[in-house]
């Protein structure tokens, strides 16, 4: 789930502490620190050349270059030197400093943001409406890293529609960086005055320490958690960190020339070459983004070197010099309109000339809203409540109408809701599986709609009952009586999972406690296991943990998969099978004299089921049942211990021919494989028979 990084806005209202050329005694060029700041030309070049890749190797290759840490050390390098002038002059002033940033990144952005809202509403299917209001809010508003890291770890995120607002987790983290930065650097001044030091080693000393707590986290949490750590500003605070030390180590050494021009060229290629070489979106942070983080500082340190054969001389060419001084609006504009071709065209990645196109007309539209953006943003500058006071106002009036607008749409959409849920509590509308027994259907819409598929999920993943595939906590909820008459254990992982709505409705109806032991794309058994393609630790820890709590709550029955269908179709239909362990596991449950119902798996459609029908008809989106299943179920054949009922389901998802994604009217899957707690409650009377009539009960 990786997305473009955010460039650094073209100017730093605080001039920055920072290298520059100068012309020395001799008459040449030399390295120097101005205290006063002044423009680094081979900067925007450097921006420039970071948000090329950044865009290419999304529009070209789908993946990652690496540019986002760039971006964010050179957010560091100049943000820092900036803070650091001001905190040993006059002082910082926090609310001007805020002021002046919103007053020059909201506007582009509430255009940006305006513009995709109206786009995702033409040109995306109704699959993507749902979550348009809340990434709009959530860009806006700095906080999408988070909303994207809470959905990297929850393994039924859906991965269908691009997100055209997944884009702006880099800006939520540089925006984060904000808030915190300039209180670091004024505390650290203001201790070291009290104390009657130079605040240089102080600030040294404090962004050392955020650079190496900040690095040690980011490796951790990249081993523990990559798609979380990915998203997460503390660990990417050391590459703000980098760049802050830069600027303050900067004044205390001059490489030599020919040393310049060595790291100018090899921080170049290295940075050209990072995101071909690194699979960035599975690997970064952690010590990994040292790569790009170290290529950018080898650049700003080359600086303008003063020879012909200098990286600055590419770098402050005027066509990368404007591309540079537009990034900003690049950035934001490139990836809305990749997704937005990619959606038209149904492709996965752009042709060399639709890819030509997209960036074309990005750079068009950055021309365009730049000078808008600093014609607003000169209203914000200046010191005082003035300027706090007028940058707040540019803010607000490009915040508020697109906020508005989000609001109004999601408010929508929650009436939608309503009247649907209506519609559909009249059963004889939408009888779900109730039709194989003959019951009718009348011709009306199909319930859940395929854009709200996602909505119909279990409902204990809503109550945070599903333990997620990072962390290996065993989590148990109860539902249903307090005095049971007897008590149900669903166990194992998401296929499991799906079948909650339908025990729920039996537990209501005989008095039954209900507890839900789910764990994602973790299979209850004790053998080995992978995910993604690496050994899933993480699973086997919980499969231990499980079996010491059924120990402890002894159901009278656990209820489980009995098989798992899979899309591997080499041997000519579905390869389904009952997994190694399952059985041995069945047998240890009876040693302790817990009963267990083993369902056979559910089919999978190897598609997203509610995009599908987002664009087509319902006999246009069926799978059959051998691809994903077995032609006989596998139990059948199984030497299954005398304390397991094997239950068998498939004729009621499945034809003998094919599989349809609406039954009754009502939408089979959430996604490719998950069946929706709608239809699963409409298969609870079925399920309820069977069970019963199997134990005579």
């Amino acid at each position: 789930m990786a997305a473009p990084p955010t460039p650094w806005p073209r100017e730093s209202e605080h001039p920055p502490v920072s290298l520059l050329t100068a012309p020395g005694r001799n008459g040449r060029v030399r390295h120097t620190v101005a205290g006063t700041g002044g423009h680094r030309p081979e900067i925007d070049g450097l921006r420039a050349v970071a948000v090329l890749l950044v865009a290419a190797y999304h529009v070209w290759l789908g993946r990652v270059s690496g540019g986002v840490d760039v971006f964010l050390v050179l957010t560091g390098f100049l943000i820092t030197g900036s803070l650091a002038r001001a905190a040993t002059g006059g002082g910082i002033g926090y609310g001007s400093f805020l002021a002046r940033l919103a007053a020059r990144l909201v506007p582009t952005a509430a255009v940006v943001v305006l513009a995709t809202l109206a786009a995702t509403r033409l040109l995306m299917p109704e699959t993507a409406w749902r979550e348009a209001p809340g990434g709009a809010v959530a860009a806006l508003l700095h906080h999408t890293n988070w909303r994207l890291a809470l959905g990297s770890v929850d393994y039924l995120a859906r991965e269908g529609d691009l997100d055209p607002f997944q884009h702006f987790w880099s800006l939520s983290v540089q925006g984060q960086f904000y808030l915190v930065w300039p209180v670091l650097i004024a505390a650290v001044v203001w201790a070291a005055r009290r104390g009657g030091r130079d605040p240089r080693t102080p600030l040294l000393v404090a962004l050392s320490a955020v650079f190496v707590f900040s690095l040690a986290y980011s490796v951790v949490m990249t081993r523990a958690d990559q798609p979380w750590a990915y998203f997460d500003t503390g660990a990417r605070l050391w590459e703000f960190a980098l760049g802050g030390l830069l600027a303050l180590l900067s004044s205390r050494a001059e490489p030599p020339r020919a040393v310049r021009v060595a790291l100018g060229w090899s921080g170049l290629a290295a940075l050209v070459l990072c995101g071909a070489l690194l699979r960035v979106s599975s690997v970064f942070p952690g010590y990994a983004a040292l790569w790009p983080t170290l290529a950018a500082v080898a650049v700003v340190v080359a600086g303008t070197s003063g020879s012909a054969f200098g990286v600055d001389r590419l770098l402050t060419l005027r066509p990368l010099r404007y591309l540079g001084s537009i990034s900003y609006a690049l950035y934001l504009w490139h990836w809305p309109l990749l997704v937005f071709y990619l959606s038209v065209t149904g492709r996965g990645l752009a042709t060399p000339w639709g890819g030509a196109a997209v960036l074309a007309v990005s750079v068009l539209l950055a021309a365009a809203t730049t000078p808008v953006a600093d014609r607003l943003a000169a209203l914000g500058r200046g010191d005082g409540g003035r300027a706090v006071r007028r940058g707040t106002a540019v803010a607000l009036a490009c915040l508020l109408p697109v906020l508005l607008t989000a609001g109004t749409w999601s408010g929508l959409q929650a009436a939608e809701r309503a009247r649907w849920e209506r519609l559909a509590a009249d059963g004889r509308s939408y009888p779900g599986a109730a039709v194989v027994d003959g019951a009718e259907a009348p011709d009306l819409p199909i319930y859940p709609p395929p854009a709200r598929a996602v909505e119909d999920a279990p409902v204990t993943y809503g109550d945070g009952c599903n333990q997620t595939t990072a962390d290996a906590e065993v989590i148990t909820c109860v539902y249903g009586a307090d005095e049971p008459v007897r008590t149900v254990a669903l166990v194992g992982g998401s296929h499991a999972a799906h079948w909650f709505p339908a025990l729920e409705e039996i537990a209501l109806a005989h008095d039954w406690r209900l507890v839900n032991i789910v764990k994602g794309a973790c299979l209850f058994t004790d053998a080995p296991q992978t995910y993604k393609g690496e050994p899933y630790t993480s699973c086997a820890e919980w499969n231990r943990g499980v079996m010491a709590e059924l120990a402890r709550l002894r159901p009278d029955t656990v209820f489980t998969t009995g098989t798992t269908t899979s899309l591997d179709t080499s041997a000519g239909y579905g390869e389904e099978q009952v997994v190694d362990g399952y059985v041995d596991r069945w047998r240890e449950l009876g040693d302790m004299g817990i009963d267990v119902v083993a369902v056979r798996d559910t089919p999978r459609f190897g598609f997203d089921v509610p995009g599908c029908l987002a664009g087509a008809a319902p006999d246009q989106c069926v799978s059959a049942p051998e691809e994903s299943m077995a032609p006989v179920s596998p139990l059948e054949g199984a030497e299954v211990p005398a304390n397991v009922t094997v239950l068998d389901l498939t004729d009621r998802f499945c034809a003998p021919d094919v599989c349809r994604p609406v039954i009754g009217n009502v939408l089979v899957y959430w996604d490719g494989s998950h069946v929706g707690a709608t239809f699963m409650r409409t298969l609870a009377p079925e399920l309820e028979r069977r069970w019963a009539r199997a134990e005579s009960w």
